[in-house]
């Protein structure tokens, strides 16, 4: 006789903006846009922000990821950001990003790094921003689900961590930014 396993819990059907998105090449060179879902379906390369928001205790404000997210839903995402959207310069994508996730407008971004992902079905070129932020939030209701304040070496450990923003993340260290 065997038991019988619990069902798991589907996840809701993800909600995919119907954007359209910068792609690049291999070699982070602009060749043209595609849909948000078409980007998804065939695995192109293209660009991405991720913005390490950081208050004065040093602590790092990291994300729980809506259920309804095409990506790692319910991950949580150590930076804000997401995809540069066609024809947009990747720091105005990081600004935008910041502002429609956590309500964050007026700070200035310092740009960090660029890093390259494949994993996943992500191909992405990615580029890091840290701000310095101390107040009140406002949260993307379709995006983010919740925020919690982290020590940097918990945020990094967390077990439901993004890949991406993992990987961000350790290169921002290694490189003397954080």
């Amino acid at each position: 006789m065997h038991a019988e396993l619990p069902m798991a819990a589907a996840l809701p059907t993800p909600l995919i903006a119907d954007e359209r998105i910068q792609v690049v090449d291999a070699h982070n060179r602009p060749c043209g846009s595609a849909l948000r879902a078409e980007m998804r379906r065939w695995c192109f390369w293209h660009r991405a922000t991720y913005v390490v928001v950081r208050n004065r205790r040093g602590e790092l404000c990291v994300q729980q990821r809506t259920l309804t997210k095409e990506t790692f839903p319910g991950g949580i995402d150590l930076a804000a950001g997401g995809v540069v959207g066609a024809g947009e310069a990747v720091h105005v994508a990081a600004r935008r990003e910041l502002a429609e996730e956590l309500g964050i407008s007026g700070v200035p971004l310092r740009f960090c790094l660029e890093f390259r992902y494949a994993r996943e079905g992500n191909h992405i070129f990615g580029s890091t921003y840290l701000v310095e932020y101390d107040g009140s939030l406002t949260l993307q209701e379709d995006e983010v689900v919740d925020v919690m304040w982290l020590p940097l070496d918990e945020a990094l450990a967390h077990p439901r961590a993004t890949p991406d923003t993992h990987m961000a993340l350790t290169r921002m260290i290694e490189g003397g930014w954080l």
